[in-house]
C-alpha cells in the first residue's frame, strides 16, 4: 500500500472528510513519526507496533564488485517491532490462549 491508497481508504471510511483534509491528517501523523525518530525518540502505537532508531556503529565493508575494503561511516537507521495485536493478526493460528 502506497500514501495515496491510505489516503483512499480513510476518506472512504469517513466520508464526511475532504480528501484535501485526509491527505493533510495522513501527512501530519508521518511528519510528526519521523519528526520525533529524527530526534531520537520512540513512538509506539499500542497494538500495531513501535518505530525507534538503532545506532548502526562504523566499520570496515567489502565492495561486492570489486571485493576491495570500504570504511563504513556510523549510521543511525530506523527500527519497527510488531505489536502484539498485529502479529496475531498476522499468524491467527498461533494464538495462544
Amino acid at each position: 500500500m502506497i500514501k495515496s491508497e491510505l489516503v483512499q481508504i480513510v476518506g472512504a471510511r469517513n466520508p464526511h472528510l475532504y480528501h484535501r483534509d485526509v491527505e493533510n491528517i495522513v501527512n501530519a501523523i508521518l511528519d510528526e513519526i519521523s519528526d520525533a525518530l529524527a530526534e531520537g525518540n520512540r513512538v509506539e502505537l499500542r497494538g500495531f507496533g513501535a518505530f525507534s532508531v538503532k545506532n548502526r556503529p562504523s566499520r570496515s565493508g567489502r565492495n561486492p564488485r570489486t571485493g576491495e575494503t570500504v570504511f563504513v561511516d556510523e549510521k543511525w537507521v530506523p527500527f519497527f517491532k510488531t505489536g502484539k495485536e498485529l502479529r496475531e493478526r498476522l499468524n491467527p493460528d498461533q494464538r495462544v490462549e
